[in-house]
């Protein structure tokens, strides 16, 4: 009963101080935002805080209730909500929580408790004005009784804050776990393994699978969808603050958006991570948010630059054994924006596609998922006979290992595949390929799988030569008919190869193993020149309109195979590996190596940052002569080499911690890795790096009836999907572009034979990695770069699983913890004196103005915008990440109150001008009525006269008559 009593005096007391602090004003009108009391961060309503973020959004006099309603939980509970939370914190919640409540609600009455939930009513559009409140039966009861309340009131906050003192020293602080959670790992006070793991862990729990560290995003994988992509987070994360919302993949698509706008220059997102981390969603997620940003002129391009992601991985992406959806393949892809924003177009560059999958594929796993939608799809269509396709056995590239590894769904029946080929087949449409073009592409790709079954079998000549012959005709004649080229031909082309020797052509039988390795090549040949050909279509299609457009900014986005360590590792995860070796030389060196030396060069002071140099392991690999690709090309060289001698020859020259050879592991050797240790198996090294594609092959491809074979093997192009005009000598490795053994390709127009060119000396797989490595090197180093390092939570795909072991294995190799110390002590931002103050001179001084470039001025900006612990170099500005987003915002702050002022002016001016319009138009009225007037009066006179003088004149006539 006591606590009632108090409970019931309390509540009176409240009305009192909400009357004689005016919190609220009783009106009768809503006036938006211009005569309201929106109250300091914890007092500020939601409506508030999204108009800071949401150009669309408004509010009107009833943000006043709810300023109401949480200072009435203050004098409930002693503090407002949200207190024990930094201010800019508090403002990310109160929009995302729900409303408020007393800490205790059942010590007070049902009156006062309503009266609360009445203020704090989120949507302003339902919660009550301050003339509905004072009709409520809590602020009624109060009337007449102001005095004593007041003194009452005063005794009650004096013991209210004696309390709260007390309960603080006694160390009950329940939130004080909650406040240690961080969304920035760079902003925690201590910095170790355990911590940053225990931040991630706790952040995946409760599905916030996003974390800052820095300007770096953290992406740990759910395995699952998440809602946390509609069009409410899109434009959430338009132009807003970066920590005025949760971390997320739409804040680095903005910042990268601002950035172009801002600065013109191009920009650079890498996304980085193991297989199977999440780094083909996140390219998605950030294509998707990059065209809403982007304003596309027509819905069209906006369409088609979202399914090109779809079409492209459906012949580059495929299935492993740590990812279902695996990229193998590098995609660089290039969003075109104008100067002022607005995408345009688009571009791809693919790199070093896996395309010995299409031959062989390990255990477990599958071929490109492309083969297996077109499967399932024209056998639903009954279409399959058509491209001489067997309903009852699938073909080899597709299900040669069957009996090895678990079962498989039936690819016929598989109603998944069965949804894709309907969705490739709509991209392809979209983006505008007709349906001869349709047709050709299934025909080639059945092409493909159908050579696959062609077998060989040894037959001895009389001279002891090995001859092969092919033991399936039907094969043979399917794959020629698809070509459509002849199967004699092909048939010879398969079993034979020509020799140049002394000026003659010398035919000689091939052996069932290279029979085998010609039919193979054929059939990675065609897979990789149709992908680049797609490629060169989808780049035609979605190139600007106009020359000027094309020259504009870019976006690119790098999506690329992540690092691999299977069971058995052979060439292509050497080469996977190398290049995820490249990226993280590139993420140290602008993170770590690069910043440093600005230190060091600008004499500023700041503490060194130790970190893993992977330079020596890219030394060992690409150095030249010694490094090991170098090592593998000599070796290729010589016919006699094996696989056995290559392994010997690097144990001999690779002098290094980094490499070791393990043993009783037959052709096996190991790499310590940046992620870890990996042993290789060398079996097929030398095959792969040299395997080069007959000339035969080309004469008789180059003669097929059907266009798109003829434009596959006549133009050749590059791994960007342009037509070139000078390229290399043949080769169709496992990784590079198809680059035809024939004089053409290499710029040449002498009417030699093909056969001819195959005493040529071609290049090789790994030279051409090289190549196209540094080639995506300088793609990436030409734009301003934003980090996003996905995470894999398990190794099992599960969602709601977190190894930490895992995990910190990741976070070790990936450097995550140094990249917090360095993006926490260090400046991440070094800008030039003259670029500083040509972006940011507005916040100090007037438009007008043109201030000296000098040290004095630079900081009279950093103090009017009361920035601190920034730092002076002799030519740049060192700036902390934070930094730059906060003189970012104040500048666009100050243009939009520039732009409103002259709105404003513009507005006054159109109006004095047009009252000056409207007098002199009126003055104008004034004299063309005048004159008219006078015309009109002049005009009558003369009539009058006239008429006068005719009068006369009759009359003298009529008298004149009369005479």
């Amino acid at each position: 009963f006591a606590e009632f009593v108090q409970a019931r005096i309390n509540d009176h007391f409240f009305y009192l101080r909400l009357y004689s602090a005016g919190v609220s004003a009783q009106l009768t009108n809503t006036r938006l935002r211009r005569n309201t009391s929106v109250g300091t961060p914890f007092w500020m309503a939601p409506e508030v805080i999204a108009c800071e973020q949401q150009l669309d959004s408004t509010y009107d006099a009833r943000c006043d209730v709810w300023s109401l309603g949480i200072t009435a939980i203050e004098l409930g509970d002693g503090d407002p909500p949200l207190s024990d939370l930094h201010p800019m914190r508090a403002l990310f919640k109160i929009p995302r929580n729900p409303p408020p409540t007393l800490h205790q609600p059942e010590l007070w009455s049902h009156d006062f408790n309503d009266f609360i939930s009445r203020c704090l009513i989120k949507d302003f559009e339902l919660r009550p004005n301050v003339l509905d409140l004072l009709q409520h039966v809590f602020i009624k009861q109060t009337v007449g009784r102001e005095k004593i309340l007041q003194k009452q009131l005063i005794e009650l906050t004096d013991l209210n804050q004696h309390e709260r003192i007390h309960t603080k020293k006694g160390g009950h602080l329940k939130m004080q776990s909650a406040a240690d959670e961080v969304e920035d790992l760079a902003t925690l006070e201590a910095l170790d393994e355990n911590i940053v793991t225990e931040q991630l862990q706790s952040r995946y729990s409760r599905d916030q699978i996003y974390t800052y560290v820095g300007d770096i995003l953290i992406a740990v994988n759910p395995f699952r969808k998440m809602e946390i992509y509609t069009p409410q987070h899109t434009k959430m994360y338009i132009g807003a603050k970066r920590t005025a919302n949760p971390p997320h993949i739409f804040a680095v698509a903005d910042i990268a958006y601002q950035s172009v706008v801002s600065y013109n220059t191009d920009q650079c997102v890498v996304i980085s991570g193991e297989s199977g981390a999440g780094k083909t969603e996140s390219a998605h997620l950030l294509v998707q948010q990059l065209t809403v940003l982007g304003k596309a002129n027509n819905r069209t391009l906006q369409e088609k630059i979202l399914l090109v992601n779809s079409l492209v991985e459906a012949f580059g992406n495929a299935c492993t054994a740590i990812n279902d959806n695996s990229s193998r393949f590098g995609k660089y892809l290039e969003m075109k924006f104008t100067c002022g924003g607005t995408v345009v177009g688009a571009k791809i560059c693919e790199y070093l596609l896996e395309k010995s999958r299409v031959i062989h594929q390990a255990v477990g796993e599958r071929n490109f998922h492309i083969f297996y939608y077109v499967y399932a799809g024209l056998a639903d269509r009954k279409k399959l006979a058509h491209y001489k396709l067997s309903d009852s056995k699938t073909p080899k590239y597709v299900d040669r290992l069957e009996s090895l590894c678990r079962r498989r769904p039936d690819i016929v029946s598989n109603a998944f595949y069965k949804e894709q080929f309907d969705a490739v087949e709509q991209c392809f449409k979209v983006i505008g390929f007709t349906l001869e073009e349709l047709g050709s592409v299934y025909s080639t790709l059945a092409a493909i799988l159908n050579s696959g079954d062609i077998e060989f079998s040894a037959v001895a000549s009389e001279h002891q030569t090995d001859k092969s012959n092919i033991t399936n005709m039907s094969a043979l004649e399917n794959v020629a008919s698809l070509l459509r080229i002849r199967s004699d031909e092909l048939q010879e082309a398969l079993t034979s190869h020509c020799v140049v020797a002394r000026g003659e052509t010398i035919v000689r039988p091939n052996t069932v193993e290279k029979a085998v390795e010609v039919r193979d090549a054929m059939g990675k040949a065609l897979y990789g020149r149709l992908f680049s050909w797609i490629v060169n279509r989808i780049n035609v299609l979605l190139r600007p309109d106009s020359q000027e457009a094309e020259k504009g900014l870019n976006i690119g986005i790098l999506d690329i195979f992540g690092f691999e360590n299977f069971k058995k590792n052979s060439f292509e995860q050497l080469c996977i590996n190398i290049a995820n070796e490249q990226i993280q030389f590139y993420f140290n060196q602008h993170i770590f190596a690069w910043e440093q030396d600005e230190y060091l060069n600008e004499e500023v002071d700041a503490r060194m940052i130790e970190y893993e140099d992977n330079r020596p392991l890219l030394d060992l690999f690409l150095q030249k002569p010694m490094g090991m690709l170098s090592l593998l090309d000599e070796e290729s060289r010589f016919p006699q080499a094996t696989d056995q001698t290559l392994v010997e020859k690097f144990e001999d020259n690779l002098k290094t911690k980094s490499f070791w050879r393990p043993k009783r592991v037959d052709l096996g050797f190991g790499i310590h890795h940046y992620a870890g240790k990996v042993i290789y198996n060398a079996a097929g090294f030398l095959s792969k790096n040299r395997e080069t594609l007959p000339a035969d092959i080309i004469l008789l491809l180059r003669s097929s009836e059907n266009e798109l074979i003829r434009k596959l093997v006549t133009h050749p192009l590059t791994k960007t999907g342009k037509e070139a005009t000078l390229l290399l000598s043949g080769f169709c490795g496992v990784f590079s572009p198809d680059v035809w053994c024939q004089p053409s390709a290499l710029g040449l127009n002498a009417p030699y034979h093909p056969r001819e060119t195959t005493n040529m000396k071609t290049q090789t797989v790994a030279s051409y990695f090289r190549y196209s490595l540094m080639d995506l090197l300088s793609k990436m180093v030409a734009g301003q770069p934003h980090f996003v390092r996905c995470i894999k939570p398990n190794n099992d795909r599960q969602a709601n699983k977190f190894d930490r072991e895992k995990v910190l294995v990741q976070l070790r190799y990936t450097g995550v913890l140094e990249t917090a110390k360095i993006r926490r002590q260090g400046y991440s931002h070094r800008i030039l004196f003259a670029n500083f103050i040509k972006r940011y001179y507005l916040l100090a001084f007037n438009a007008h103005e043109e201030p000296p470039v000098t040290p004095e001025t630079c900081a009279a900006i950093m103090e009017k915008a009361r920035l601190e612990n920034w730092a002076m170099g002799k030519t740049k500005v060192f700036l902390k990440y934070y930094h730059v987003e906060h003189l970012n915002l104040m500048v666009q702050l100050t243009t939009q109150r520039i732009v409103l002022l002259q709105a404003c002016v513009r507005g006054w001016l159109g109006a004095r001008r047009y009252r000056r319009i409207l007098k002199e138009r009126e003055q104008s009225a004034l004299v063309l009525q005048s004159a008219y007037r006078g015309h009109k009066v002049r005009r009558k006179v003369a009539d009058d006269k006239s008429k006068t003088k005719f009068e006369a004149f009759v009359v003298q006539f009529q008298a004149g008559e009369e005479n």
